[in-house]
């Protein structure tokens, strides 16, 4: 089995966002995106619409791709419908395309406040889509949920104050501090040189890792690590022979970054005809998924990787009782495809859209529902989440588990392990290895 602005300019700007929304510019529907149910146990006419978007064309297509078997097991689900304060409602899902592109996410958002009228809104995968559907809904007052982005790309990347907490949107998922701990701890299970070369592209991820106080820099540095970091360079860039080059004269051990899978595989290419082969290459984003390594052949053996959630994490569902493992087979069956990572998180959504909504007296309260989604204490198949749990985190955010792993040849192709060696982690996943040298 194929076992990642305090001043208020960003809100301020929301403003123009609406306008062009109003006026009429509209995003394209997937096909599946009808998804309603005639609710077996309803008893009103009336509907729960919730509104989904997801990158599931484009450079980041691999990140929608549990969308559809998702979007499908909970119409299927939500057949019987959802109960509300003392009603059952019928519940309709409505799917959109941000295209991988940050206009047509906030098209989409549009789209669904305007148009469809939707009560809330769930989005996943990367600030280029989660970040501009967040803000719609926070200047439109409608209830948000995103997840599949670092929090502070998320929160920082929108402008957030910790001092005034957004009010409408919230955010699952693990953070840059996480990712730093998970790195380091496989790194260590290796002797190298303590030289990392860093790839930081100019995007909302790629600033929240290079940042200089919360970000890797600091955290290296105080680990022992001599950083070495080229300038940062714009999304699709094919050119990365001065990277290459700086990297190997600078006789750098660890590889690191946070690139799509795109990017990376330019950047992967250009190793190879360097013949720059360090001794660790642990890379966000570009190594999460199976198609994105097997497109890289067979010099992707031994490339590492973050892992929010596998089959061999020890977790269940609140909403359909289903296992990681259960869920994972089930895709697999269903699809004819390996589980991939975002598969857990895309279900979490509705897990924590069902348990807010299960708090509201009536359905349409959306300030009700917003406050519900920030009191939430919930176990999912992804882990427990608790917004505003953690002193130090903002109150928007609830936080996920994460360990690191390693993609190995089989006769299947590649096979993703948990490399993580932290005891505190054997209640997360199951199956554990150790880390192995690229070379």
């Amino acid at each position: 089995m194929f076992s990642a602005r305090p001043d208020g300019s960003a809100r301020r700007s929301l403003d123009r966002r609406k306008l062009l929304s109003l006026a009429g510019m509209t995003a394209a529907a997937v096909p599946l995106a009808a998804c309603g149910g005639s609710g077996g146990g309803a008893n009103t006419t009336r509907s729960i619409r919730i509104g989904y978007v997801s990158p599931q064309t484009g450079s980041l297509a691999a990140f929608g791709a549990a969308d559809k078997y998702v979007t499908e097991a909970m119409q299927a689900f939500f057949r019987r419908g959802l109960t509300v304060g003392s009603r059952t409602y019928p519940v309709d899902i409505i799917v959109r395309d941000s295209q991988s592109d940050q206009n047509r996410a906030a098209q989409a958002a549009s789209d669904l406040i305007f148009i469809d009228r939707v009560d809330l809104v769930l989005v996943a995968s990367t600030p280029d889509t989660i970040n501009p559907v967040s803000d719609q809904c926070e200047a439109n007052e409608v209830p948000c949920i995103s997840t599949t982005a670092p929090w502070q790309s998320w929160f920082l990347g929108r402008g957030g104050d910790a001092t005034r907490p957004f009010s409408w949107t919230y955010h699952f998922f693990w953070g840059i501090e996480d990712v730093i701990q998970v790195y380091k701890g496989m790194w260590g299970q290796l002797g190298t040189n303590k030289k990392v070369g860093v790839l930081w592209p100019d995007d909302s991820d790629g600033r929240a890792f290079a940042n200089q106080t919360t970000g890797f820099p600091p955290a290296m540095a105080s680990a022992g690590y001599t950083v070495v970091a080229p300038s940062s360079f714009p999304a699709g860039t094919t050119d990365f022979s001065a990277q290459v080059a700086l990297f190997k004269n600078k006789g750098v051990d660890v590889l690191t970054g946070v690139l799509s899978p795109v990017d990376f595989a330019a950047f992967w290419r250009e190793a190879g005809r360097q013949e720059f082969k360090p001794k660790i290459v642990t890379v966000a984003k570009a190594l999460l998924f199976p198609q994105s390594v097997l497109d890289l052949g067979t010099s992707a053996d031994n490339l590492s990787t973050e892992v929010w959630w596998s089959p061999y994490h020890r977790f269940r569902s609140s909403l359909t009782g289903a296992t990681p493992e259960a869920l994972a087979n089930d895709f697999t069956a269903k699809t004819g495809k390996p589980w991939v990572q975002t598969l857990g998180f895309v279900h979490a959504l509705y897990e924590v859209a069902a348990a807010a909504l299960g708090q509201v007296d009536a359905v349409g309260d959306r300030k009700a529902l917003a406050a519900a989604i920030g009191k939430l204490r919930i176990n999912t198949i992804v882990g427990p989440l608790a917004f505003g749990g953690l002193s130090n985190i903002p109150k928007n955010v609830a936080k996920t588990p994460l360990v690191g792993g390693q993609w190995r040849r089989s006769d299947k192709g590649y096979d993703l392990k948990i490399v993580n060696t932290d005891v505190s982690n054997d209640n997360i996943a199951a199956q554990q290895d150790v880390l192995r040298p690229y070379v």
